[in-house]
C-alpha cells in the first residue's frame, strides 16, 4: 500500500481527531510503523487509549474511502499533501499541533512562499471595507508582487481579497470548509477557476464533503497557521474572522486589523482586537510591512524591478514587457499560465518567449516552464 493511500486511511479514520493522528505518527516514528501495528497499536504505543485502539483495529472502511478518493484526486489533477512526508505542504502549517495531516490542493502557486498574509473579515464588507482592501493589495503587489494572499473564498473581505490579488497578478489561495468537487458559494465559482490557475484552492475534506457550520471555523486554524499573519478587515463584535484571529493569536503568529469608528458596528471587532493588544492598527501597505519586518525584502525587490527594467525594456514589444513583468513577479510559469495572466494566445506566446530566449531574457525549463533570467 502506497504512503499517500496510507495517510488518507488513517486521515479518515481519526478524522475528528486530527491533533491525536499528529501526535501518533509522531510518536510511532512514521505512517508505515501505524499502519504496521494498526491492530496491535500498543506494540508501539503502550498508553494508546481503548478508544483508539478500536478505531485503529477495524480500518477497513477507511482504506475503502481513501482508495476511491486517491482515485478522484488522480482524475481531478488534485495534489494529495502528506503533513509527514510531503515537501510541499505549508511548511508554517507544519507548526501546529492540530494541523490536517492531510491536506487536498488544486493550484499551480507555492504554498511555501517567503511572504503570505491571510485577509479576513466580514461578509457584510462596507465601501470603506471593500475600500482598504483594494488599496492595501494594489500597493502590496508594487512592494512584494510574490505575496502569497489567502482567504476563506466567503462572501464579503474573502472574495474582495481574492479578486483584488488576481486583478494584480498575485497569487491567491482559497482555504475551503468542504471537498473540492464543489465551490461554495456557487457565486464565487468563476473565481475560483482563476485561482486554480493564479493561486490555488485548498481543503482537508475529502471530495463529497458538504459545506457545514462547524468546518468553517475549522478551516480558519489553515487560514490562520499558513501564513505568516492575519489581517482582520471589518468584523461585528462576533465572527469568523474574530476566531481565526484568536487562532493566529495561539499560533503565534502576526495579527493586525484595521481600526473603524467607534460606532460602526462591522468595526467592533476590530476596535477590540486593537484595545486589547491582541491585533496591531495598520491602514495602509507600509504598516504591513513594517510590522512583519519586510521592509528590506521590499527595498530588494525595488532595486532589483529598476535593473531589469532599465536594462531590458528599451529593446522590447509592449507584449514581451508584459511577459517579462509577470515574470518578475512570479518567476518559472508555466507557458499556460502565462497565457491566461498576460491574455496573450498561445502560439503567439511561443514565438515572443522564443524571441526573449535568442536574447537571453528567458530561459526554458522542462515542462513548458520559463525561467526570467536576472
Amino acid at each position: 500500500m502506497s504512503s499517500p493511500l496510507q495517510a488518507l486511511t488513517l486521515a479518515y479514520a481519526l478524522r475528528y481527531s486530527p491533533a491525536v493522528l499528529n501526535r501518533l505518527v509522531e510518536q510511532a516514528g512514521s505512517i508505515d510503523t501505524v499502519m504496521q501495528h494498526h491492530a496491535d497499536i500498543r506494540q508501539v504505543l503502550p498508553d494508546a487509549s481503548e478508544r483508539l485502539q478500536r478505531t485503529l483495529a477495524r480500518l477497513d472502511e477507511a482504506r475503502q474511502r481513501a482508495e476511491q478518493e486517491l482515485a478522484f484526486c488522480e482524475q481531478k489533477q488534485i495534489q494529495v499533501l502528506v503533513r509527514s512526508s510531503d515537501s510541499t505542504y505549508p511548511a508554517r502549517l507544519m507548526q501546529c499541533d492540530d494541523a490536517p495531516h492531510v491536506l487536498y490542493y488544486r493550484g499551480t502557486a507555492a504554498l511555501n512562499a517567503t511572504h503570505t498574509l491571510s485577509i479576513v473579515g466580514t461578509r457584510h464588507v462596507t465601501t470603506y471595507g471593500r475600500d482598504f482592501v483594494k488599496q492595501l493589495i494594489d500597493d502590496l503587489a508594487q512592494r512584494l508582487p510574490q505575496l502569497l494572499v489567502v482567504s476563506g473564498l466567503a462572501y464579503g473581505v474573502d472574495i474582495c481579497a481574492h479578486r483584488q490579488a488576481l486583478s494584480q497578478g498575485m497569487n491567491t489561495v482559497g482555504v475551503l470548509a468542504h471537498g473540492l468537487d464543489t465551490i461554495y458559494p456557487a457565486a464565487h465559482r468563476q473565481d475560483a477557476n482563476r485561482m486554480a490557475v493564479q493561486g490555488g484552492l485548498l481543503s482537508e475534506y475529502m471530495s463529497g464533503t458538504k459545506a457545514e457550520k462547524m468546518q468553517f471555523v475549522q478551516r480558519n486554524r489553515i487560514v490562520a497557521g499558513m501564513t505568516d499573519a492575519t489581517l482582520v478587515v471589518e468584523s461585528a463584535d462576533k465572527g469568523g474572522a474574530l476566531i481565526t484571529a484568536r487562532i493566529a493569536r495561539e499560533y503565534n503568529r502576526d495579527v493586525m486589523a484595521l481600526p473603524g469608528r467607534y460606532n460602526d458596528n462591522y468595526s467592533q471587532g476590530c476596535n477590540r482586537l486593537i484595545r486589547d493588544n491582541i491585533a496591531a492598527l495598520v491602514t495602509s501597505a507600509d504598516d504591513v510591512t513594517a510590522i512583519l519586518g519586510w521592509q528590506k525584502d521590499v527595498q530588494q525587490w525595488q532595486q532589483r524591478g529598476k535593473g531589469v527594467e532599465q536594462q531590458l525594456f528599451p529593446t522590447l514589444s509592449e507584449e514581451e514587457k508584459r511577459i517579462v513583468e509577470l515574470l518578475q513577479k512570479e518567476n518559472d510559469l508555466n507557458v499556460n499560465i502565462l497565457s491566461v495572466q498576460t491574455g496573450i494566445d498561445v502560439g503567439q506566446l511561443f514565438a515572443l518567449l522564443f524571441n526573449l530566449e535568442m536574447q537571453g531574457i528567458v530561459k526554458p525549463y522542462a515542462g513548458g516552464t520559463y525561467h526570467l533570467v536576472q
